[in-house]
């Protein structure tokens, strides 16, 4: 009897989630005329007929929903063997996926990437850049070993190492009447001057938290897509905003615009490394951990 190959099983649970072939050829890394092959490979060996194809839309019958079920089991198990014997091996050799989300990437990973590689020469680290939410599903997938994210943030079923808090700061048009005080309270700052992120950055939602106006949408409705875009808006003028301590520290300031800390004891996000409770490399998830504390221990903002 002829069995699946993972490889098969691998293309069918994407067809699955994603109900498109060309979005799951894109996740499996291979042409959607290979994937398409790969899952009619799998219907003659199984003789069953898996997925649906018509022309405006592609969803699996109710026999490939319970071998997809199944499938995903055997990746995840085949997963396991192969991280817990790369667990046997030096910590950090060979590949890790590594996400990072982009409110944190352009601020520590210039700090982190040069050194790591001379620690860890073994090492071979992948970097995606994505928000959050789909980080963590790239991590449920297993297309993830690990990402770099800001907490608090519902993680649900994954594990999390916290490597240190990141302060908010507000930063305004030079002759802003809070300008003149060294030192801001959240409840001085006025929402309607408010810019943020665009929904979906979590950064959004933790500025509004220290702030206390969760659910106040931005200043004349406008959302940035990035804190640099943030900062030239705020230059400009249109508004203030928030600023995390470590994008201050990296540079993300300039002449025209003035910086004050929010007030002692104001909420703060926290940075932190998360992944899957499965994942048997703990050793490669401390020394990432270790090495990225001890860098963004240097990303502070003299008062």
């Amino acid at each position: 009897m002829y069995l699946p190959t993972l490889r098969q099983l691998e293309y069918l649970v994407a067809v699955t989630d994603l109900r498109h072939f060309g979005r799951a050829a894109e996740r499996c890394h291979v042409t959607q005329s290979t994937l398409s092959a790969g899952i009619r490979e799998l219907e003659s060996l199984l003789r069953a007929n898996l997925i649906e194809r018509t022309r405006r839309k592609v969803q699996p019958t109710p026999l490939g929903d319970e071998i997809a079920d199944k499938a995903r089991q055997l990746l995840d198990a085949a997963r396991d063997i192969a991280e817990t014997t790369q667990a046997a091996s030096a910590p950090l050799t060979g590949r890790v996926r590594f996400g990072v989300i982009p409110t944190v990437g352009p601020f520590v990973l210039p700090r982190v990437l040069g050194g790591l590689r001379e620690a860890y020469p073994d090492l071979k680290l992948y970097l995606r850049e994505g928000q959050t939410k789909s980080l963590l599903d790239d991590l449920r997938r297993g297309d993830l070993e690990t990402a770099l994210i800001a907490l608090p943030y519902d993680v649900g079923e994954f594990e999390t190492m916290l490597l240190g808090a990141d302060s908010f700061w507000v930063a305004m048009p030079k002759g802003h009447p809070l300008a003149k005080g060294k030192v801001i309270r959240p409840e001085d700052l006025p929402g309607e001057e408010l810019l943020l992120l665009e929904e979906g950055h979590c950064l959004r939602d933790h500025a509004l938290a220290a702030c206390g106006l969760e659910g106040r949408r931005s200043a004349d409705g406008f959302q940035a897509t990035s804190l640099y875009t943030l900062v030239e808006m705020v230059a400009n003028g249109l508004g203030i905003t928030l600023l995390p301590e470590i994008a201050l520290a990296s540079g993300a300031r300039r002449d025209d615009v003035v910086t004050r800390p929010l007030g002692p004891g104001s909420p703060q996000r926290s940075l932190g490394l998360v992944w899957r409770k499965s994942y048997r490399r703990e050793s490669d998830i401390a020394a990432l951990g270790a090495y990225i504390r001890g860098r963004l221990a240097g990303l502070r903002v003299k008062r």
